[in-house]
């Protein structure tokens, strides 16, 4: 499965999955879904600060579907562009130059985020899996 070109494509492949996966799905794997979900719940730390951290973390580890996840997270959970690019900041540092491709797509992600806030604030909200 290639790169989805716009967060509607991306939120429906993301849907159907988790449909499907759900369905067939053991209870270990639900279970993982439900703590995933609940990490990234205010605590501590606030959730837009998890949001953050698995940002960088998803950027590292060069998972585009991650990515594009977080992002949308950090943006209804009201974080900065400002805050994005420093994160985008961090990412790249820790990973180096590896990062740059998933960067500038993460970069694209987030310009299409602000644009559909504007136009239709609803099309970024997510279900709760992950």
């Amino acid at each position: 499965m290639g790169t989805p070109n716009s967060v509607e494509d991306w939120k429906k492949i993301r849907e159907d999955a988790n449909a499907g996966l759900m369905a067939k799905s053991n209870l270990n794997i639900k279970r993982f879904f439900n703590l995933d979900t609940k990490a990234y719940h205010d605590g501590a730390l606030p959730a837009k600060t998890k949001e953050l951290l698995g940002l960088v973390a998803s950027m590292v580890l060069r998972c585009d579907d991650c990515i594009t996840y977080h992002i949308i997270q950090s943006v209804l959970a009201g974080v900065t562009d400002e805050e994005l690019y420093e994160t985008f900041n961090v990412a790249l540092i820790v990973g180096g130059s590896i990062v740059i491709p998933h960067l500038r797509r993460a970069a694209t992600r987030l310009e299409e985020c602000r644009e559909l806030e504007k136009t239709d604030p609803k099309l970024l909200s997510l279900d709760s899996t992950e």
